[in-house]
């Protein structure tokens, strides 16, 4: 299976791992409170989803980044990134 369409990350997935990503950013995070999210959020996932989580960071970083700073939610973000359908 490729992940390269991101197809391979289901809407639930990509949600879960934003939520703790967030959560580990705090609630108003500057640059490098939501890169040190992105590297540990992906620690404690599970192998096969924290794998997962850091080709989605990988790929995602900035977007990810600045959707946090911008507050919006976890689902939200997911379904920005094509991963969920709004």
């Amino acid at each position: 299976e490729t992940v390269a369409q991101g197809r391979g990350i289901k809407c639930s997935q990509c949600t879960r791992v934003l939520k703790k990503i967030k959560a580990l950013a705090g609630d108003d995070p500057d640059e490098a409170a939501v890169a040190a999210a992105l590297q540990k959020g992906c620690r404690g996932l599970g192998r096969a989803v924290g794998k997962l989580c850091q080709r989605l960071v990988k790929k995602y970083q900035d977007q990810i980044t600045e959707a946090l700073q911008n507050g919006d939610m976890p689902q939200d973000i997911c379904t920005a990134m094509g991963f969920c359908r709004s």
